[in-house]
């Protein structure tokens, strides 16, 4: 069993890092791109080894490539193993997607279809990358901009089959939901009520963007109104769990990002609707 950590916390992002540094800022974790620290020594290495000083850290992952049918990159993950036993994060996440096939990295979070064969596929992988990295990992709900067809599950009933069969939990990404909800053309809210609250440790809160036919998870803007009613909607549902706010683009001052904070604590205490 995961445990569970009640808390709110940022995204930390290089513009950031002296705050954190050397003020004591008022966030209950921070969580990392772990493959910006995935090296061997260096100064993002010892950069990451002081902010652990100073706060609990969650390890979020974009290139893991869980979904990929060629199995995964056993150096990654001793790469990641290495990283993990320094630190000693909260959590270990990475999505549900694929980056990866023969060799070849693209760099984006590629959706996949959801049928009985991928969900065999996909245990597969989490077992492995479980037992290398020896804890349970969290993984997250992708924003997505097509959809296979035929599927033999939705999504969320996906995340819960995967859950049962690998011990693993969720990172439930409430913009995610959003964007894909839009896309596709389902009720954000089903989806919400569907997936498996008892697995669910930990929730990213985002902005997105509208693109000419499709809204795209850019993580550029402020999280918008119809998000923060999601996140209204499922946390009295939910146990404790941890939440951030993840901004990787258009980044801006510090001060401004604890203020989105705030909004979510009082989300949470029930003070809504949240302005954007």
């Amino acid at each position: 069993m995961i445990p569970s950590f009640a808390g709110f916390g940022l995204g930390l992002r290089k513009p950031h890092y002296a705050e954190f540094l050397e003020h004591r800022v008022s966030v209950d974790f921070l969580e990392v791109i772990s493959e910006n620290f995935m090296v061997d020594g260096g100064r993002p290495r010892q950069i990451l080894r002081d902010i652990r000083a100073r706060y609990p850290v969650a390890l979020h992952g974009v290139s893991m490539s869980i979904g990929s049918a060629d199995g995964l990159d056993a150096a990654y993950l001793t790469r990641l193993r290495n990283l993990i036993d320094e630190i000693e994060p909260l959590f270990v996440s990475d999505h549900l997607s694929w980056t990866r096939i023969e060799g070849f990295n693209s760099h984006d979070l590629l959706p996949l279809p959801y049928t009985e064969e991928s969900l065999a596929m996909v245990c597969t992988n989490v077992d492995r990358a479980q037992d290398v990295l020896g804890r349970a990992m969290l993984i997250e709900n992708p924003s997505t901009y097509l959809e296979f067809a035929p599927a033999d599950m939705s999504e969320w009933t996906f995340l819960g089959r995967l859950c049962e069969r690998t011990g693993c939990g969720l990172l439930l990404d409430v913009n995610n939901v959003f964007v894909s909800a839009t896309n596709h053309g389902f009720d954000p809210r089903a989806y919400l009520d569907g997936v498996p609250h008892e697995h669910v440790r930990q929730i990213h809160l985002a902005g997105h963007s509208r693109g000419e036919q499709l809204l795209v998870d850019t993580h550029d803007q402020p999280v918008a109104l119809t998000v923060w009613e999601l996140f209204a909607h499922i946390w009295p549902q939910l146990g404790p769990v941890a939440t951030m706010i993840e901004r990787d683009d258009n980044i801006p001052p510090l001060a401004e990002l604890l203020a989105e904070l705030a909004a979510a604590r009082r989300a949470a205490a029930g003070d809504m609707p949240v302005a954007a």
